[in-house]
């Protein structure tokens, strides 16, 4: 490795400043940063030494999203097949004549078959993704001439993960680079952005091409038009239209497992909450933030299932269905933790999650034409959280100046 290092050593005065190729340095920065520890330290007091930089914290998150990523593919492939075997037939995509060429029959109860549909749907959008966002961050940071952050590896990994498995890929590039560009890079880059990116790329998706991010036929990669009685609707839809009434043949087991149809990443409470424990234990993610959501949640749900209502059917349905229902885990665990665009405040973290617990259920109920409130209510509270935190500051403040004054 040293040898490697030498080799990067003696090339990097043609990236510095007034070298020939000064334009690339972010390029360079960036592979050197990934391969080798930074030669550069502090070396006046006072300041902090950690093992951890933004590199490490932007891995740490991947691994956190594995089991997630692990289920999509499993999960996709699984309602796709049990479609098949239900009486539909595969979409007409490169995916599907492939998986024919290769001389598989489409068999549900088959994991390695389950993994391997899913698989071919959800990389694709994985790697679109990932490419539109490993092309336009270094872009734009040789234009403004700073160094490359990491962001977009989560972003990349996120993104897919809130998509239907049916979404175009060139939607995907659209949205990719709207929330990179829009999000983030507009505001300063990693680090400056107020909202998220990867939640603003879902919302452009979902405002731009409604008709590929909702309705029935956008949650099962498979063709089912022409079979009668059967429906690709999330369960979280069905329960917009029928309340806890369509929720009492369905399996709360299935919900928090992520066996339903759904986001390709969003479906497994379970799978999140095993992501949730590694980012709280390595203390990236907030508990404070997570238990906030769902202390809000616990009490919004209650108090609209304690009103009741005779035409809305979704004020009867409780606080442990929304908890496994559409992307309430997926978004408390990996976006309303967003070290960035959430609160920064001890306390300001209990109310910033609460409110986002609040306002989902309120926006799956008050407005049943979106039972999907988890994006919204996050991206509120983004442009929220300074407010909330101004105050807690001031008031700690304002405490210390009355404690010297005594």
């Amino acid at each position: 490795m040293q040898f490697l290092k030498d080799a990067h050593l003696n090339v990097k005065h043609h990236f510095e400043k007034g070298g020939k190729l000064e334009f690339f340095y972010p390029l360079w920065e960036a592979q050197f940063t990934g391969l080798f520890t930074p030669g550069e330290v502090t070396r006046t007091a006072s300041h902090v030494r950690d093992g951890i930089d933004n590199k490490r914290l932007m891995f740490t998150v991947v691994i956190a999203l594995v089991p997630c990523i692990l289920m999509a593919m499993y999960n996709t492939g699984y309602q796709a097949q049990l479609a098949i075997a239900s009486g539909a037939v595969p979409l007409d995509t490169w995916q599907a004549w492939l998986f024919d060429a290769l001389g598989f029959d489409y068999d549900f109860r088959n994991p390695f078959l389950n993994v391997l549909v899913g698989a071919g749907q959800y990389l694709p959008i994985m790697a679109a993704a990932m490419l539109t966002g490993g092309i336009v961050e270094p872009l734009t940071a040789m234009i403004r001439k700073h160094e490359i952050n990491e962001g977009f590896l989560v972003s990349g990994m996120l993104i897919p993960l809130t998509l239907p498995p049916t979404i175009s890929l060139w939607m995907v590039v659209l949205g990719t680079a709207f929330g990179t560009v829009f999000a983030k890079e507009i505001f300063g880059g990693t680090g400056m952005n107020f909202l998220n990116p990867a939640l603003t790329a879902r919302a452009f998706l979902f405002f731009a091409y409604p008709a590929a991010m909702s309705g029935d036929a956008a949650w099962i990669a498979a063709d089912f038009s022409a079979v009668d009685g059967f429906s690709g609707a999330t369960w979280l839809a069905a329960a917009a239209v029928e309340g806890e009434a369509a929720l009492a043949g369905a399996s709360w087991m299935d919900a928090f497992l992520g066996f339903v149809p759904g986001s390709m990443g969003e479906t497994s409470t379970l799978a999140c909450l095993i992501g949730a424990f590694l980012l709280i234990w390595t203390g990236i993610g907030s508990w404070r933030t997570m238990a906030g959501v769902v202390v809000g949640t616990i009490f919004m749900a209650g108090t609209l299932n304690a009103i009741g209502s005779d035409t809305n059917p979704m004020f009867g349905v409780p606080w442990y269905w929304h908890a496994v229902l559409g992307g309430w885990a997926f978004g408390m665990v990996f976006m309303a933790t967003d070290p960035v665009s959430s609160a920064f405040t001890n306390q300001g973290k209990l109310i910033y999650g609460g409110l986002i617990g609040v306002l989902v259920v309120l926006i799956r109920v008050v407005n049943p034409a979106y039972p999907e409130g988890m994006m919204l209510a996050i991206l509120f509270m983004n442009m929220f959280a300074p407010l909330i935190d101004h105050y807690f500051v001031q008031a700690n403040i304002r405490r210390r100046e009355a404690r010297y004054a005594a």
